[in-house]
């Protein structure tokens, strides 16, 4: 039988060794504010059941959304459709082969997190 020459491949990167990139930190964090959004739905469901179902419990869920805690909650999901739909549109653009070059990909990851902060902030305001 002929013999096998064992061939040394290197390593799997380990979670200390490896640094991040801005690409998969964004790519990652997309992910994250989709399940954000998913746990966000069910609160606005919450809502709307609770106005269909009598005064007192559209009262409480109401005024849980309108507390300063909801308000956060509220505002946290706008800054994570905001960033989620961003993360959709590039995705789009890499589908369609634009923008795939790394410096240019880092940017895109820049800005959407400026730029959802921004939509974000005038959401508030208005």
């Amino acid at each position: 039988m002929a013999d096998v020459k064992k061939v040394e491949r290197p390593l799997s990167p380990h979670l200390q060794v490896y640094r991040p990139q801005l690409t998969s930190i964004s790519s990652i964090l997309v992910r994250i504010t989709g399940i954000a959004l998913l746990g966000l739905s069910t609160l606005v469901v919450a809502w709307f059941l609770a106005a269909a179902s009598s005064e007192t419990a559209f009262a409480a869920m109401d005024g849980f959304l309108r507390s300063w805690f909801g308000s956060l909650i509220m505002l946290g999901g706008v800054w994570a459709f905001v960033y989620h739909m961003l993360g959709r549109l590039r995705h789009l653009l890499w589908d369609f082969g634009y923008c795939v070059d790394v410096p240019t990909s880092e940017k895109l990851a820049i800005g959407m997190l400026g730029l959802s902060t921004l939509v974000t902030l005038i959401v508030a305001l208005v």
